[in-house]
Formats: C-alpha cells, sequence, structure tokens
C-alpha cells in the first residue's frame, strides 16, 4: 500500500489512527524489527568510537513511520561538539529547577541539531553511597530533591519534540557489580526511597524509561514484571516504552517481553529472530508483541509530528549561549563549605602574587568518559579561569605539586594559594568491563595519599590557603580539613568550570551552592557497600535521614553552603487547605554583598505511629536578595506528600497526626526554624 501520510501536527486521534492501521498491515517480522536499535555495530565499526551519532532503533521505512535516534547524556549531548555542562551532581548543588529547565532546553535544541529525537540521559537513581561510580550523573541523595531535577530536564528537553528517557529503573546504585547484583528491599523501602522519583517524572509526561542492570528480588530489572508491568505500565498509567540498558539490559527473550520490556537495545540479540520463534512457539503472545509496538510507534510519531517551535541548524551546537549558561550553572553548583576569617573573596588589590597548584590545577576534567562524555575541546580549566580573570594584575605561579617540596616553596613565597585536588574520569565513573581500566566504584572515600601530603606542606607555610575539591560525590576530609581556611566543592563544572570557579574565587559571584548529598566524618556512619558483592539489602536510611536516625553528626549535612552574605530567618507563618500545606518566611540579607538563599523546607514524623525518618525535605526555593533586602518566600508542600506507603493495604497513606514544619538553610536543626500543624 501507500506510505501514510505522516505530517506536522496531527492529533492524537490521528496518531492512533495509523498505529492501529500499521499493525494490521505489519508482518510479525516487521513488528518485532521495531523492538530493537538498528545496525549498532555496523556504525560502531564505521565510526570506531561510541556516542558520536544517533544511534538508529524501530521506525517503519516503507509506512513512512520514522524511527527513534538516540544519543546519551547527561552532562550535554554525548554527540562531539555539544556544549559540555556540569554534571547532575553539580546541578543539584544549584537547588535551581528553572535553571535546569533551561538547561534541558539547551540539551534538546543541540540533541536535535546533532540529528538525534531520544536523549537517554535523565539519569535519576539514588545516591545510597557515595562511593557508587557514577554518582556524578545523577542530582543527589534525597528522592524529593532529584524528582524535582528530573522532571525540569524531562520538561526542558522535550519542549524541542526529544523524546526524554528516565534511568535506570530501579535501584542501580554500585558499578562494579551493576551486572549480577541482587538487591533484596522492602516494600516500604522500594515505594518511599527508591520510587518516588521515577514516580514523578512518569506523572509529568517522560516519554521514555531505560530499566536497570541489576536484579530486584532475584528478577533482572528489564525482566521484571512487577516493576514494568504492574507498578510502571499498570499503576502509574506509563504509556510510553521501556527500552534496555545497552549491555546484556535483556538476558532472556521471553522473560523479556513477558517482563514489559519493548526495546532491546542497541540492538536485537534476544528479540530479533528469537522474538519471532517465540511467537511462532506460542510462548509470547501476539498481543504482547502488538502492545510494545503500539507503544513504541504512539510515541515516536508523537513527538515527531509535533509543530517545531524553532529550526534546528548546526550552529545551535555548541553556541555561545549554552556556554554562557554552562558558566552560570557551574558558578551556582560550586558550594563553599569552609571560609575561615573569610578569606574568601580573594581581594585583588591586597594580592600581589598567588600560587595555582595541584595536579589538577590545569586539568580539562569534566568527569566520567563512559556513556555520559561529551567530548568538548573547549575546555576552560582552573588556571585559564584564574589567568583570564586577573589579567596581569596579579603575578600567577604554577605547578602540579608533583614535587612536594618545589610546591611548598612556591606557596611560601606567594600571598595566597588556590590548591586544586580530587578525582578525574580515572577514579570514578562507569564500568564497562574489558574497556574500562581503574574506572567504576571508589574504594577510598578520601583524597589520594598525595593530595593530603600536598595539603599538608602548603598549608604549613601559607595560612592563605583554598582547597577546591574536584568530583563527583562525596569526598570525606577529616585528616586536613582544619588545616585550610577555605575549602570549596567544584565538582566536575563542564567546559566553563575554569571561568566560574575564577568568578567565585574573586568575588565577581557570590556562592550559593548547597550539598545535595550529606558528607560524613567517617565511613563507618554510611549504609554497606561492597563492590563486589552479589546480593545486598537496601534499607530504609541512607544519606542525612540514616544521620540523624543514629543521632551521627556529619562533618557538612545536607543542604548545608556557605555565602559571601549571611541570611537571617523570621516569622514563619502555616497555612492549610484541604490539600496543601503554604509555608511562609520572611528571608533577609543581613550582609553587605547581593545573594541568593536556598530555602529548605522539611516535614518531621516525629510523632507516626510507624517508622519513619525524623524529617524529610519537601520544598525549596531559590531567593535573590540584595543587602539589607527581605523578601517573603513561600512553599507549598501537597497533603499527599505527606503519606507513607502501607504494604498490608497496598495503599499510600497519610496520618492524622501532629507534624513539625522546619524551614531554613539547611537540614541541620540548628539551621531551621520549626513550628507544628495537625492534620
Amino acid at each position: 500500500m501507500d506510505k501514510f501520510n505522516i505530517r506536522e501536527g496531527m492529533t492524537d486521534e490521528e496518531i492512533d489512527d495509523i498505529v492501529n492501521k500499521a499493525l494490521v498491515l505489519m508482518t510479525l517480522k516487521e513488528k518485532v524489527a521495531t523492538m530493537t536499535g538498528n545496525n549498532f555495530f555496523l556504525l560502531l565499526l564505521k565510526d570506531h568510537k561510541f556516542g558520536v551519532r544517533a544511534y538508529p532503533g524501530g521506525g517503519v521505512e516503507h509506512l513512512n513511520i520514522p524511527p527513534f535516534l538516540f544519543t546519551d547524556g547527561p552532562k550535554g549531548v554525548s554527540i562531539p561538539g555539544s556544549t559540555c555542562f556540569p554534571v547532575p551532581m553539580a546541578r543539584g548543588a544549584t537547588w535551581d529547577i528553572p535553571l535546569e529547565e533551561k538547561l534541558g532546553e539547551a540539551i534538546g535544541k543541540e540533541a536535535r541539531a546533532q540529528g538525534a529525537n531520544l536523549f537517554g540521559g535523565v539519569c535519576i537513581n539514588l545516591l545510597r553511597h557515595p562511593a557508587w561510580g557514577r554518582a556524578q550523573e545523577t542530582f543527589g541523595e534525597d528522592p524529593f530533591h532529584i524528582g524535582e531535577f528530573g522532571v525540569a530536564i524531562v520538561r526542558g528537553v522535550q519542549k524541542h519534540n526529544v523524546m526524554a528517557t528516565v534511568k535506570h529503573f530501579a535501584a542501580n546504585s554500585i558499578e562494579y557489580s551493576r551486572f549480577k547484583i541482587n538487591v533484596q528491599i522492602s516494600e516500604r523501602t522500594l515505594r518511599e526511597v527508591y520510587l518516588p522519583h521515577f514516580k514523578r517524572c512518569v506523572e509529568d509526561g517522560c516519554a521514555t524509561v531505560m530499566s536497570a542492570y541489576n536484579k530486584i528480588r532475584g528478577e533482572y530489572c528489564g525482566h521484571n514484571s512487577y516493576l514494568l508491568r504492574d507498578i510502571l505500565k499498570s499503576e502509574w498509567g506509563f504509556d510510553g516504552f521501556v527500552h534496555s540498558d545497552w549491555m546484556n539490559g535483556l538476558r532472556d527473550t521471553t522473560k523479556g517481553i513477558l517482563g514489559g520490556l519493548d526495546v532491546e537495545m542497541p540492538r536485537a540479540k534476544y528479540y530479533g529472530r528469537r522474538l519471532v520463534k517465540a511467537v511462532k512457539l506460542g510462548k509470547v503472545s501476539l498481543n504482547s508483541v502488538d502492545d510494545s509496538v503500539r507503544r513504541i510507534l504512539r510515541t515516536v510519531l508523537k513527538f515527531t509530528t509535533k509543530e517545531d517551535p524553532q529550526n534546528y541548524d548546526a550552529d545551535l551546537i555548541g553556541c555561545n549561549d549554552h556556554i554562557l549558561l554552562a558558566r552560570e550553572v557551574a558558578e551556582k553548583s560550586m558550594v563553599l563549605l569552609k571560609n575561615q576569617n573569610k578569606l574568601l573573596p580573594f581581594n585583588t588589590d591586597e594580592i600581589n602574587s598567588l600560587a595555582v597548584l595541584g595536579p589538577l590545577s590545569d586539568k580539562k576534567n569534566t568527569g566520567d568518559h563512559g556513556s555520559s562524555h561529551v567530548r568538548q575541546r573547549n575546555i576552560i580549566t582552573p588556571l585559564q579561569g584564574i589567568k583570564k580573570s586577573i589579567g596581569n594584575k596579579i603575578k600567577v605561579i604554577h605547578n602540579e605539586g608533583k614535587d612536594i617540596d618545589v610546591a611548598q616553596q612556591i606557596a611560601q613565597s606567594v600571598d595566597s594559594v588556590v590548591l586544586v585536588v580530587g578525582y578525574t574520569f580515572k577514579d570514578e565513573g562507569e564500568y564497562i568491563p574489558h574497556i574500562s581500566k581503574g574506572l567504576g566504584d571508589r574504594t577510598n572515600l578520601g583524597l589520594k595519599e598525595d593530595d593530603i601530603k600536598l595539603i599538608d606542606a602548603v598549608s604549613k607555610v601559607n595560612k592563605k590557603c583554598v582547597v577546591v575539591l574536584v568530583g563527583g560525590s562525596a569526598i570525606l576530609m577529616e585528616e586536613w580539613k582544619e588545616k585550610v581556611p577555605s575549602i570549596l566543592m567544584a565538582w566536575y563544572s563542564g567546559m566553563e568550570g575554569g571561568n566560574a570557579l575564577a568568578n567565585i574565587l574573586f568575588g565577581k559571584v557570590n556562592p550559593s551552592g548547597k550539598l545535595p548529598l550529606t558528607i560524613p566524618k567517617d565511613p563507618a556512619h554510611l549504609p554497606y557497600f561492597d563492590i563486589y558483592v552479589d546480593e545486598i539489602e537496601y534499607g530504609y536510611y541512607h544519606g542525612y535521614t540514616l544521620m540523624e536516625k543514629e543521632k551521627i553528626e556529619p562533618a557538612f549535612p545536607f543542604g548545608f553552603g556557605l555565602s559571601y552574605t549571611e541570611y537571617s530567618y523570621k516569622n514563619i507563618r502555616v497555612e492549610s487547605t484541604e490539600k496543601k500545606i503554604s509555608v511562609s518566611i520572611d528571608v533577609s540579607n543581613i550582609g553587605d554583598v547581593a545573594g541568593e538563599e536556598i530555602v529548605q523546607l522539611y516535614i518531621g514524623f516525629e510523632y507516626s505511629s510507624v517508622d519513619r525518618p525524623l524529617k524529610l525535605l519537601r520544598g525549596f526555593k531559590r531567593v535573590a536578595l540584595k543587602p539589607k533586602e527581605t523578601k517573603t518566600v513561600s512553599i507549598d508542600v501537597k497533603k499527599k506528600d505527606l503519606a507513607w506507603y502501607n504494604p498490608d493495604n497496598r495503599a499510600w497513606e497519610v496520618e492524622s497526626i501532629e507534624y513539625t514544619i522546619y524551614i531554613g538553610s539547611s537540614s541541620k536543626n540548628e539551621d531551621l526554624l520549626a513550628t507544628h500543624i495537625s492534620l
């Protein structure tokens, strides 16, 4: 027959009509062909590299139904030349949801300009333990916080008719054993801790979901009918398609299709001919295949027939607007952890010489080189950013610090020191068997021994020393943190990280980032973690909820971050309506520098009749304040977000008890004002 008339601006009814007709016309072989990636290995042999193009899948050419075209992320479109943004963990530290949506839009534009229509870069796995190698790819440790960021990037990307994939569904938070580990988990822990952020993105319309490699309760996530069919598709009403992760994400033909996996990526290993055979033998019903094909065709047509809001020319790729956005995100992400005697910001009128030391001080270092790698040449290092910022005004001496005696002599000869230490892609990141060398999960949560020796030597001779930490997760620093006056967490800060760092150091930008994770004093204060483990139980508590439960004081609490100014909180007010609680607070900038504060709202469950965290984050808002300015900040909490999951009734329940409302500058109780409300 003639090809379908696929055109821009089609209605949902018209799309459904075409899909229904296609399912009648397509052969079984054609249907199954839409359920995999196409020609992946041929393209890989041609390119000699992964990620340098958009990889096709699905599509029915003779019916004029287009394919999906996959590119990875999440720190930018992985195809060369794209803007390299700070990693998601850094973006989580901005606590800036509108900014993340804007970043998502930039990624959506560049994906289209690079020929892609499916972005696999919305990683919303929970940071259970900071040793996880891919911690940098997610937004933090708190489900509510992660969910808000996940929704923001999904919205931004999908504004430009790019399908957004949220991943890895679910309970994926370890690298070395990710292909075999079996996660045992209670129903409450699964529902309250490891799934809420996925549900949030599904409710907001994410197009696709990527299954995880690990097992949950003995079944691989790509085969897990409880996850994919019962919860995701039936209970949550997800109408998009589920595709596998890319290496052994599917291990059994029949289990995969019956479990709810719609697409095998990146090629047909267990689907393809094996799936055709399974249908012919009666092991798999044609209805199961049709359900998957319907989801694939409908989702692809829904996005490829929408009217585009703009053109997507090649000059969008790595354009100046996106580079400036990358710088803004980096500036807002950096967390000032310590600033004794107000060493920062540096006053250029009082400094004649500055040493920039450390192995990472002049290194192009944007994080993982696995599937999230963005190949971008124009990366600004810390040294480059500092030199560009101050020009010839201050003498800058650079040394990597390999010879500690030399570094110490330099430090002794200058007014101030910036010491850049931490990690690179060689220390943490995605673990790819037979390819990765030294990547994956961390076995040491502190700095390298040479870095600590360098800090010790430099801090002995120069008391105006700033340690800049580079990494994707928490770095323990008890051995040395009291020896230096100032510590700045810079994360993997993207292609503009060096410029952003200089702007923070010299006061052109007031730091406003706050930790999206807890930094402990001791690894013993964290949940059990073994990179080679075959089976593990994920408990109900981790991060700040675990620290508070065990009455352990962290080195730096969740939500913590200093500024070059000071803020005060006064006059908490609470209003209750049928569906929400509205909390207002007056926030004042009582210092002399304009800044942005992140107001955080937690709900306390001290009076619950069931075991619950002492408090949980349930809202946050960024507010800009001029010196001596006061603004009223209001945050709404949906009453349904106070619920716990009752596994006996298989239902979410809101208790009729007294709740504590906490609002302030971090999760630390001393940083919060409190009041109570009864429901």
